[in-house]
């Protein structure tokens, strides 16, 4: 396969290229928790992969704690187990045994046990938590020395171009990729969906995310707790030693005047809304604000082109399953082109990609829909609603067959899942 570079334009042509050109198989832009662990599955699955991030590899080895993590469910656990990047993670991760799921002060809730969602989880958690610059940090030592891959970074794209045979793409210091499919893994403002033309639905909720860590004085017992408070949920989630994760979902309004809050006026905000089941508070790394929105793109293929996690849908956090969709769209879009690689078909064809569209429409589709109507449903206090859903909470928790149906969801366990989310090699 090639693309003519003389179609490129003049500025692209005339640029001084310090470094030999690349071609490859598939060029994945951006390198992040999501685009480079496709790098590594499409690689394992012999493909010629170059991968393009703005970040420097040698920075995010040396990253230290800044109060994000993710939560990571089993079926995404298995994707990480089976391109060996989990043997570099599981030291920092903490286990999700149990998850407890409450309307505020009221006395009904949830209750989700692990031990009870069937004989394939193995008797495994729900998932673990996982810090962000851990999981960034494993990318960082495997992908330049992974065979098939090419790390471009720290590195911009500044041209981009598809045609009928295949792709090409200029970064800033004039080096030129060719290859066969372009993929999108730049987060929410993918700069290649947008260069694509494709559409994007969105909203926002008029809510804010407020993100830290916190210290406390007892152990959480590796508990998830989700409440449902009337501007949004509050998450408590269990990281290495006594530690938490704090999502804190608050009306928009007021997240500049919480960000703006000392220590001790903080801790007293989260003492408000977590109790003291937990004893003493210490807020350990930053605090960040992320506005909360729900965004899907139209399609998530083009011409010689896909997309991944957040550059084809962004949902709310009410769930913690965003980065676990970007891993179930991993999985499913390198099994599609390693199976198609392994009959000497092209990875690029239309034919392809829409096997990959039809996958995860469905399931995208799901999740999206039920994370809008839960943080709709439960973000309110209008009386005849909470009674509703409180009497849903108490009657779900009796009912063992929907009970875990909704387990199996939060691990990552149902649906038609691709090869490496049910443990199996590529």
């Amino acid at each position: 396969m090639t693309i003519n570079p003389g179609k490129l334009s003049n500025s692209a042509k005339s640029a001084k290229a310090p470094f030999a050109d690349v071609d490859a198989d598939a060029l994945i832009i951006g390198g992040g928790m999501v685009g480079g662990t496709l790098a590594l599955a499409l690689a394992q699955g012999g493909l010629g992969v170059a991968l393009v991030d703005q970040a420097d590899p040698q920075a995010l080895l040396a990253a230290e704690f800044d109060g994000r993590a993710s939560a990571i469910a089993l079926g995404s656990k298995r994707v990480l187990e089976g391109l060996g990047l989990w043997s570099l993670l599981e030291d920092g991760a903490a286990a999700i045994d149990d998850i407890r799921v409450s309307d505020g002060d009221s006395l009904f809730f949830l209750h989700y046990n692990h031990r009870d969602t069937g004989p394939d989880s193995g008797d495994e958690p729900f998932g673990h938590m996982v810090e962000n610059r851990n999981l960034r940090k494993a990318l960082a030592t495997r992908l330049p020395h992974a065979p098939g891959v090419a790390l471009l970074a720290p590195a911009a794209v500044v041209e981009r171009q598809r045609e009928d045979n295949g792709v090409a793409a200029v970064l800033e210091d004039g080096r030129r990729i060719t290859a066969r499919l372009m993929i999108g893994a730049e987060g929410r403002k993918s700069p290649t969906r947008e260069h694509a033309g494709i559409r994007l639905t969105s909203w926002s909720y008029g809510q804010t995310a407020i993100v830290c860590t916190v210290a406390h004085e007892k152990p959480h017992r590796n508990v998830a707790q989700e409440r449902f408070l009337p501007a949004g949920p509050f998450a408590i989630l269990p990281l290495t030693g006594n530690r938490s994760s704090i999502v804190w979902t608050e009306r928009s309004s007021l997240a500049p005047a919480i960000m703006a809050l000392d220590e001790k006026e903080l801790l007293q905000e989260l003492k408000r809304r977590f109790g003291d089941f937990l004893g003493e508070l210490e807020v350990v790394g930053r605090r960040w604000a992320h506005p909360l929105s729900l965004q899907f793109a139209e399609k998530t293929i083009g011409q010689r082109l896909a997309l991944v996690g957040d550059a084809a849908h962004g949902m709310h956090p009410i769930a913690g399953q965003g980065l676990n969709m970007g891993l179930r769209d991993v999985a499913a879009l390198a099994q599609v082109l390693v199976d198609t690689h392994r009959l000497g078909l092209d990875i690029g064809s239309g034919a392809a990609l829409e096997r990959y569209q039809r996958w995860r429409r469905f399931d995208n589709t799901l999740m999206l829909a039920a994370t809008d109507g839960l943080n709709r449903l439960f973000s309110n206090s209008i009386q005849p609603l909470r009674l509703a859903r409180d009497l849903g909470l108490a009657a779900v928790n009796r009912l063992g067959p929907v009970k875990r149906l909704f387990m199996r969801q939060a691990m990552g366990l149902s649906g038609d899942l691709p090869r490496l989310m049910r443990g199996q090699e590529l």
